[in-house]
């Protein structure tokens, strides 16, 4: 059986449908990612381009990442809810914000990026995958 989501801002107005499984989950801590979630990290779920479909108006922000490439992040015009975006880093890919799938069973993630900017009280379990800066620490 496949598996089908939808991910979705505030509102409702912007929703992104996606079929199968994320390549990679993980939690971002750059401060860039703090500032867009309102959170101390961000939650990402990437999933290949083609298993997705947008629905629904955007707005798009670009800018540059601290590993020198850039990310285009797109939200909602009405409710502001940041649900996709675009990043050089993973250009065959889509990047949802985990909490845009509001579902408390969504696959936890599996390594933390940016470690450097973490948050004091944030802890992993034992040998849990961490970088100081971008790099992918399971390879």
């Amino acid at each position: 059986m496949t598996t089908r989501r939808t991910a979705a801002c505030a509102c409702g107005e912007l929703k992104v449908d996606l079929v199968g499984e994320p390549a990679a989950v993980f939690t971002c801590h750059c401060q860039q990612c703090q500032r867009r979630s309102g959170s101390a990290f961000g939650l990402s779920a990437y999933f290949e381009r083609g298993v997705s479909a947008v629905n629904g108006r955007t707005t798009s922000f670009r800018r540059p990442t601290e590993s020198g490439r850039t990310i285009e992040f797109h939200f909602c015009p009405l409710c502001g809810s940041t649900v996709l975006w675009y990043a050089e880093a993973f250009p065959e890919h889509v990047g949802i914000a985990a909490g845009s799938f509001a579902d408390p069973k969504f696959i936890p993630p599996t390594f933390a990026g940016w470690t450097a900017y973490k948050h004091d009280w944030v802890e992993f379990p034992p040998g849990f995958p961490q970088a100081l800066a971008g790099e992918d620490p399971r390879t």
